[in-house]
């Protein structure tokens, strides 16, 4: 079994609260847009990381993680890049590979809204955790924490940070 700790869209900002909702974790997924490389080694320090790189990453974060990342945890395949779309409306940049692939959990980010979604065509849990940064239209920040055990992903969690101007939201 394995507690996963998913964020995107970043922007380079800093929130310890990450660090506290993903302390219990056993690895941490970011979807691109870290924004730096300073958060991608801080989250790294809380628990294992793994990630894309988003639009707007330079080339530091660009040289540390793919535009395209597939895994497997447990028994379950895992895609994960940063502009992916939603079951519908999958990004073409992606859709051949994603349609190739077939993998069980998609993840991306990009869009800053948090989404959820069942795929029935492709058999697959799409997953978006919003923004966690204070950079976009959002105006909550979010991430996600679920868990893996063995071929079942269970315990879906949506976490709230505060608002996009960081501040808690009450």
């Amino acid at each position: 079994m394995k507690k996963i700790g998913l964020i995107s869209d970043t922007h380079g900002w800093w929130d310890e609260k990450y660090a506290e909702y993903f302390a219990e974790c056993d690895e941490i997924w970011h979807a691109g847009d870290i924004g730096s490389a300073d958060v991608a080694m801080r989250l790294t320090a809380v628990h294992p990381l793994r990630a894309v790189y988003g639009n707007i990453d330079g080339y530091p974060v660009r040289q540390m993680y793919p535009r395209t990342l597939r895994f497997d945890v447990e028994q379950v395949s895992v895609m994960m890049t940063h502009i992916g779309g939603y079951p519908g409306r999958y990004d073409p940049a992606i859709r051949a590979e994603l349609y190739a692939a077939r993998p069980r959990v998609f993840v991306c980010g990009h869009s800053h809204i948090l989404r959820v979604m069942y795929d029935k065509h492709l058999e697959c849990l799409c997953l978006n955790p919003g923004a966690a940064g204070i950079s976009g239209f959002h105006t909550v920040r979010t991430l996600l924490r679920f868990v893996i055990d063995g071929a079942e992903v269970r315990d879906m969690e949506v976490i709230e940070l505060g608002d996009r101007s960081g501040s808690v939201k009450r």
